[in-house]
């Protein structure tokens, strides 16, 4: 059997329920597929591992009565970073000498296979997780997707590698600096660096135990939020893992305002930055508002991570190992770690007093617009000329991912342009702590404006899907009518509170609607009567925190209040209500099917 490569959740969905292949089938002849010596990998899994894997499934599979849609990612293959533990597989983080066998799958791989997905295997890295380059490794070098003689980008180079060339469908990184974007933006996939603390870090190798985050690469934006989706949850046991701030926005405005640097420091790569203007056109003719920003203090912030005390945390996440094995280390990760020497406790809280201050600046900084929009890496060079200064253009890659773990920002690296020599170059998205999926709606539209093919495999890719209509969890479903309707008076009471617009729709056909007189501004009253005595009425749904719905109930005057409505549909929502005595001498204008029509008529 030969599988296509390349395939998307919703694909290998779709292949199982039209029961045209099963994962029994299809995972066996994908890992036959997978080329000998590939340096993207540091282990695949063994036909006995696989087979294992895919007896648990079936178990899973008894276990929800053969409903797939309980198992969101059933059958999906997938990789991860070889810092991440997966039992019955050696993690090495890239040093042989390290390497340990796990006896449990790390927190983050758990839920994966909880949702049916399938591990094929581990990936290379720069080793400990040191670099942004993918050449720091005993396995070999990492080249990149679209021209081997160009770098991957890393740490998380072989995570990037094997979904650029449709190995597996996505796979698991991770990011300290830049590491799980870097990659992305060179092999022409989405790479999503989630809320430090939204996915556990239990079972990984730290590099930086305070700012490390567990990061997705996939070939769509729908797919890197469905395994977030799958993957978030608390664990008590990181000390790091942090409930998600369910209030967060879920969505960015209609036209936002995104911030980008005043200043771009290209390194002399003319391709690079005529790729980002290129990308800058197509945002602009989106709607979206580019505002020119000075990033200076998020560059002096970034020059801590590696120029400053920072560095020791690299050291205590492999003191016993160095102690013993400081020879095994790559030499260049080993100069790096060994930085540590030259800081006391004294300097690291200096510098600690130094970041809060500059953080209190980037959080002004990035609360002026919705979102800061840079490039991915302002250059690429190749593996060759890397040899040549591995640590100064390994810092160039950096230049805008190294401020984002500091500053506990999430991002969301993007396919861009490409290059005119024929290289992905990309843009990232950053913006404050929880608003992932924000920037997850927002790449869904940039993906449906500005579509991409499937990493370095030239297949186009299937059009965003539209957004759910759930309401999600700790959020509450709220039905408006008048003058809270989008561009109305009052729909700013409902944007204050991060409300975000579902759908519009309309009442079932038992309503009638009036115009409340003497009420400024205007506003309309919503009366439920006898069937066959009403109609139709236009509704907007609009998704709340709950934490806001009370302030929000609180200016609702009289004789207006939140009630149950029926939809068109026969679904019930809250929605608002009107007192039926504050009727009597409205004027009545159901015949207008909303109060949008109304108002038009008014002022024609």
């Amino acid at each position: 059997m030969h599988i296509d490569l390349g395939w998307t959740i919703q694909e290998w969905q779709d292949a199982y329920r039209s029961a045209a292949l099963t994962p029994r089938d299809a995972l066996p002849a994908l890992l036959a597929q997978y080329p000998a010596d590939d340096p993207a990998w540091i282990s695949v899994v063994t036909p006995a591992q696989l087979q294992k894997q895919l007896d648990e499934l079936d178990a899973l599979l008894a276990s929800v009565a053969g409903d797939l849609s309980q198992l969101p990612l059933y059958g999906v293959p997938f990789a991860a970073k070889d810092n991440i533990d997966f039992a019955g597989i050696a993690t090495t983080a890239a040093c042989p000498e390290f390497a340990f066998l796990p006896a449990q799958d790390a927190f983050v791989i758990t839920q994966l296979r909880k949702a049916g997905a399938v591990l094929m295997g581990k990936t290379n890295l720069d080793q400990f997780a040191t670099g942004l380059v993918g050449t720091r490794s005993p396995y070999g070098e990492v080249p990149n997707s679209f021209k081997p003689e160009y770098v991957s980008g890393g740490s998380s180079s072989g995570s990037a590698s094997v979904v650029a060339r449709g190995l597996v469908t996505f796979s698991l990184g991770t990011d300290t600096a830049g590491s799980g974007r870097v990659p992305a933006g060179f092999n022409n996939l989405v790479g999503l660096k989630p809320t430090r603390g939204a996915l556990s870090n239990s079972g990984l190798v730290p590099a930086c135990k305070s700012i490390d985050c567990i990061t997705v690469f996939a070939y769509s934006v729908d797919d890197a939020a469905s395994v977030l989706q799958v993957a978030e949850a608390f664990d008590r046991r990181d000390p790091y893992s942090r409930q998600a701030d369910v209030s967060a926005p879920r969505s960015l405005p209609a036209q936002p305002v995104f911030g980008i640097p005043a200043s771009i420091p290209w390194f002399d790569d003319q391709q690079a930055a005529a790729a980002f203007a290129s990308a800058r056109q197509q945002l602009t003719a989106m709607g979206v508002t580019l505002k020119e920003i000075d990033f200076t203090p998020l560059f002096e912030m970034a020059a801590l991570l590696y120029e400053g005390p920072w560095v020791a945390e690299r050291m205590a996440a492999v003191e016993a190992f160095h102690r013993q094995h400081a020879d095994a280390i790559n030499p260049v990760v080993r100069a790096i770690i060994e930085k540590a020497a030259n800081f006391t406790a004294v300097d690291t809280f200096k510098a600690e007093y130094r970041r809060m201050a500059l953080l209190r600046i980037a959080n002004d900084i990035i609360g002026s617009v919705d979102a800061l929009c840079v490039p991915t890496s302002p250059t690429i060079y190749t593996r060759e000329q890397m040899k040549q200064e591995p640590i100064l253009f390994n810092s160039h890659y950096g230049t805008f991912t190294n401020f984002v773990n500091f500053a506990d920002w999430c991002a969301l690296a993007l396919p861009g342009p490409l290059r005119a020599d024929g290289l992905p170059a990309g843009i990232t998205l950053i913006a404050p702590t929880w608003q992932d999926f924000a920037l997850v709606e927002f790449g869904r539209r940039w993906q449906a404006f500005a579509p991409w093919t499937r990493g370095a495999t030239g297949k186009a890719l299937p059009a965003p899907a539209a957004l759910s209509h759930d309401t999600p969890a700790g959020w509450i479903r709220v039905a408006v009518v008048g003058a809270h309707l989008s561009g109305m008076p009052l729909n700013t009471q409902l944007i204050e509170r991060h409300a975000l617009l579902a759908e519009q729709t309309t009442t079932s056909a038992d309503y009638r609607l009036f115009a409340l007189p003497d009420s400024t501004p205007p506003k309309p009253g919503l009366l439920k009567v006898a069937a066959g005595e009403g109609a139709p009425i236009r509704v907007e749904l609009w998704d709340m925190p709950l934490t806001a719905f009370g302030s929000f109930v609180g200016l609702i005057p009289p004789p207006l209040g939140i009630g149950n409505l029926t939809l068109a549909d026969g679904r019930t929502v809250k929605g608002f209500i009107c007192e039926p005595w504050a009727l009597q001498g409205a004027r009545d204008i159901t015949e207008f099917g909303g109060w949008r029509a109304y108002i038009a008529s008014l002022k024609s």
